[in-house]
């Protein structure tokens, strides 16, 4: 067959994207002749962009005027988004000058789980890339840098990044994969050379295809004799010298620069020669755990000891992958953290770097909050993640599960565009992630043996339609439901019997729990049912169902999508399917309509292809007859919309879209408002070397966790000996500031004779060594109480779960136990209701805290307490502490930080003035004023750390009392968080 024209005829559907039979993995742009040949001051097209500047031309009517005059495949390109005049939106200007407060530094460091390259290793050789093929497979005596499979488009995206033609500098990070010896990987299929004796083993029914799970995962020589593998024990040695040898050569990868990280053992770090044992541990909390339960699968419980090490060995990992980013790291520069692997990744960055630019893009599904509360883990990995400025999803649905897993779980303000949290807004937003359409017309069109291996297949099957599936063999792809739904397909529609054949390509999977399928089960399913399908309905002349559980070389994958008839995608939950998008591309004159679940991350973009739930094994059926008898008109016009977006949509604009937004956030929202955690090992020097200190702790949500019933949170044996233990050392001052009531806190902690004690925000006040309260407002007029009753019942009736609980001074709406959005809603209207009637007559404010609302009188709040217990401290009066920690966890502890941290300033200030060079020692430097917020924060908080919890509070407390060991203490400072 002739290579296709550049140039599309009037009778042309779709216009034609010039190609070169160029290597595989080159994915430049080849120009045209009408280009090459074009007269001088022609405009030209950046060949790195499908779009020129916004103005210059006006959009054409259809596809087929668009690409007359084309002068090469990008600029056909450019000109098909411009059909129907929806233009594109304009290349960037320079970030730099676009966003002058942001003194970015124009470097992106993308953080991926492994490096797009494969490595093979023999000590004392210098690392080449495979760039010779004998045949089918390659020689393994020089080539040690392999092409990795999978991630394409993440993969392009980087690869665009690291042109010349953009405004960035960008590096990518990434581990360096399993190391393995260079004579045990199996080499890449490619084309046969032509003529060979290999050239037959295509699909080709000359060849016969083993159907059971004994099949080969990969093309096998019979002639070549597998090595020996190395004991397992042994693993593989790699010195000093073999590891700057290759990260040498991969700083001058042709995809751009690379940085690998090499993971190994802490015992390892810094010795000149380390040892890579078990490799695969670093997949395996990822692949076993976090993959299965987002794509909604679940485990049998275990003992867990198993999934602790898998624990240990993922935090492990992103913390060896921080220590990398950092040593290249540079203020200004925005970092770029991709996927399930490195979910804990941004918080790390965030508690080393406060004010560091970090953007995070998932690219799996992300489950609802029902399955992620499955995970027990689930708190670390959501907090993890939230590290980042922004987080960036496939589909909205995943953002809203994410933005509803926050609230649900750990009770974060949220809604779709965002989540706030530790008092930083971080942004959710959803980017659908496309290939590079151009790249992939290159590939697919104008080589000769992609035309004849297209020419052979449909001779093999004359008078047959052809209906193609390509997936992992991941029980998540759903090629079981595939086999059903056309065994059903051949049931309810006999007359298509010896017409119509499924060709199902099934490659090898990548995950480490399907890899670790021992008995075989998904691939002995897959091959029961071909062998059923092909027994019930095939015969001599006659089969069904073609199964190649095997990879394919890039020719015959690009000729089997050209020459289908039918695209059939079943997946049962997934993220982007690229071979979806690239389906779309190589059907240009085809027009085989696409039948896709959905189920996968790419129905939502493409709209006119045909939608099935794979469960729906009837459905999926009739839409197999649908699409094999639809009218050519029809079939045309879906692939031209799906086309357009293919080709519009591309992971050139994915990773544009994706980058600009992010620039827009970090200049909407004031980021140096974020809030680090609390570092410990600064609190644990500065407590040692103060002589009086002082410590403020709220109650609930801080000392004990936040219960649906106010009367269940009760002080754990722990916490009551870890504050005990801190109140008897002569030199702290211990109180806690709650809005309980007397009796609450008498009754729980008013054993602890050092401990002072302030009930319901400072209205009652008990000092230590005395077992009598001081009521600070008995003279106030409480006649607001009765009108605040009758608002909180009437939203109470209509708030199921919700409760009114009376204090002596105020009055306090809990809705706890109501679904946490609904309850969250009702508060709001309720607060305005109270403001707009009892605000506007009595001098009382209305305070929204952990899930309640309060009113009480104005002058009664924390930071009166905390200015009176500073102001009266110390052994001169009015001196202030050396150290202070003030902790709490809502609104009206807020203004307890903000109290404390005045009121020191104001103090020291003062003495500072009066006896400065006499008395300079009472000085209470900024840095030793320890302002914690515990817990979620809806608002930009004034604390200067945050705990995520109360356990985390007494651990920091405990931690200051020395009740852990010598060990832990130096690990903490040595680490210094």
């Amino acid at each position: 067959m002739a290579a296709p024209s550049p140039v599309p005829t009037a009778g042309d559907s779709f216009p034609v994207l010039q190609a070169s039979p160029a290597a595989a993995n080159d994915a430049t742009l080849v120009e045209s002749p009408q280009q090459l040949n074009a007269p001088p001051g022609q405009p030209n097209t950046d060949q790195t962009s499908y779009f020129v500047s916004p103005g210059t031309e006006t959009p054409a009517d259809s596809p087929t005027k668009a690409a007359s005059g084309s002068r090469s495949s990008a600029d056909l390109l450019r000109r098909l988004s411009l059909v129907d005049g929806d233009r594109p939106a304009t290349p960037y200007l320079d970030p730099q000058v676009e966003y002058p407060a942001l003194k970015l530094t124009g470097r992106i460091l993308s953080a991926t789980f492994c490096i797009p390259h494969t490595l093979g290793f023999t000590s004392g050789r210098d690392w080449v890339y495979l760039s010779v093929y004998l045949g089918q497979f390659c020689t393994n005596a020089i080539q040690d840098i392999r092409p990795r499979r999978g991630t394409s488009a993440l993969f392009d995206s980087f690869t665009h990044l690291s042109e010349t033609g953009t405004v960035w500098d960008h590096t990518l990070i990434g581990w360096t994969g399993e190391i393995k010896p260079s004579d045990e990987i199996p080499s890449r299929p490619q084309s046969p050379v032509e003529g060979s004796s290999s050239s037959k083993n295509s699909l080709n029914k000359t060849v016969p295809v083993p159907l059971n799970n004994l099949s080969a995962p990969i093309p096998v020589d019979g002639s070549i004799r597998p090595s020996a593998p190395q004991p397992h024990g042994e693993g593989i040695r790699v010195s000093k010298a073999d590891r700057e040898c290759l990260e040498k050569q991969l700083r001058r990868d042709k995809s751009g620069r690379i940085v690998p990280v090499w993971l190994m053992d802490r015992s390892e770090d810094g010795q000149d020669d380390v040892v890579l044992k078990d490799q695969g541990r670093w997949r395996r909390y990822a692949e076993h755990e976090i993959y299965t339960l987002f794509h909604y699968k679940q485990h049998e419980p275990t003992d867990g000891r198993a999934e602790r090490r898998w624990w240990t060995d993922y935090c492990q990992m992103n913390q060896m992958f921080a220590d990398r980013i950092l040593e290249i790291y540079k203020p200004g520069d925005i970092v770029w953290v991709h996927d399930y692997h490195l979910l804990l990744l941004p918080s790390i960055l965030r508690q080393r770097l406060p004010h560091i630019y970090l953007g995070f893009f998932l690219h799996v599904p992300f489950p609802s909050s029902e399955f992620l509360r499955c995970l027990s883990r689930r708190k670390e990995i959501l907090t993890g993640v939230l590290g980042a400025n922004m987080i960036g999803f496939q589909t909205f649905s995943y953002s809203r599960h994410f933005s509803s897993c926050c609230t649900r779980i750990l009770g974060f303000d949220a809604v779709s565009a965002g989540v706030d949290a530790y008092g930083a807004h971080i942004a959710v937003d959803v980017f659908p992630i496309g290939i590079d359409a151009a790249a992939c017309a290159k590939l697919a069109y104008g080589n000769r043996v992609i035309e004849d291996k297209i020419q052979r297949i449909r001779a093999q099957y004359a008078g047959q339609k052809i209906i193609v599936g390509r997936d992992r063999l991941d029980t998540v792809r759903g090629v079981a439901q595939k086999l059903q739904a056309f065994e059903k397909f051949l049931e309810r529609h006999p007359e298509w019997r010896g017409k119509v054949v499924l060709i199902q390509v099934t490659s090898p999977t990548s995950i480490e729990e399907e890899k670790e399928d021992g008995g075989h089960k998904m691939a002995n399913k897959i091959s029961n049912l071909v062998a059923k399908i092909n027994g019930l309905y095939g015969g001599l002349e006659y089969t069904p169902v073609f199964h190649f559980p095997q990879y394919l070389s890039q020719d015959e994958y690009f000729a089997l999508l050209r020459v289908a008839d039918v695209g059939l995608i079943t997946s049962v939950r997934d993220g982007m399917n690229t071979t979806s998008l690239e389906y779309v591309v190589c059907q240009r004159d085809n027009h085989g309509p696409l039948i896709l679940s959905e189920f996968s991350g790419t129905a939502g973009s493409l709209t006119s292809a045909m939608h099935i739930n794979p469960w729906d094994l009837i459905g999926v059926a009739e839409a197999i007859h649908q699409a094999l008898t639809m009218p050519a008109e029809e079939k045309a016009n879906q692939q031209r919309m799906s086309y357009r977006h293919v080709t519009t949509n591309t992971v050139q604009l994915w990773q544009k879209t994706y980058l600009t937004r992010l620039l827009a956030n970090l200049a909407s929202f004031n980021q140096s408002f974020s809030t680090p955690p609390l570092d410990r090992a600064l609190l644990l020097t500065r407590y040692r070397l103060a002589k009086k200190r002082l410590f403020m702790f709220d109650y609930d949500g801080t000392l004990t966790p936040i219960v649906k019933d106010p009367q269940a949170a009760i002080p754990t044996d722990r916490v009551i000996r870890t504050i005990k233990t801190l109140a008897q050392d002569k030199r702290n001052a211990v109180w806690i500031i709650s809005g309980r009531d007397q009796a609450f806190l008498d009754e729980w902690m008013g054993h602890i004779s050092e401990l002072g004690l302030s009930a319901e925000h400072g209205s009652f006040i008990r000092h230590p060594e005395t077992d009598e309260w001081e009521n600070l407002t008995e003279k106030v007029d409480m006649g607001w109480q009765k009108e605040v009753i009758e608002i909180f019942q009437h939203y109470t009736e209509k708030t199921q779960g919700s409760f009114i609980e009376r204090k002596r001074i105020a009055l306090t709406w809990h809705y706890r136990r109501s679904d946490p959005e609904y309850g969250a809603f009702q508060a709001r209207e309720c607060k305005k209701h109270l403001e707009n009637t009892v605000g506007k007559k009595w001098d009382v404010e209305v305070m929204s805290g952990k899930a309640n609302l309060e009113v009480r009188p104005t002058f009664v709040n924390k930071g009166e307490i905390a200015k009176r217990l500073v102001a009266s401290y110390g052994v001169g009066k009015g001196e202030p502490p050396e150290f202070i920690l003030c902790s709490g966890d809502d609104n009206t502890d807020e203004g307890n930080d903000l109290g404390v941290f005045r009121t020191c300033i104001t103090i020291a200030n003062v003495l500072l003035l009066d006896m400065f060079r006499t008395l300079r020692a009472t000085k209470l430097p900024q840095e030793n004023v320890f302002s914690v917020t515990v817990g979620a924060s809806s608002k930009q908080t004034l604390a200067s750390w945050h705990l995520l919890e109360p356990a985390d509070v007494i651990a920091a407390v405990a931690l200051l009392n020395g009740n852990v060991s010598n060990s832990t203490v130096d690990a903490t400072i040595a680490a210094g968080y």
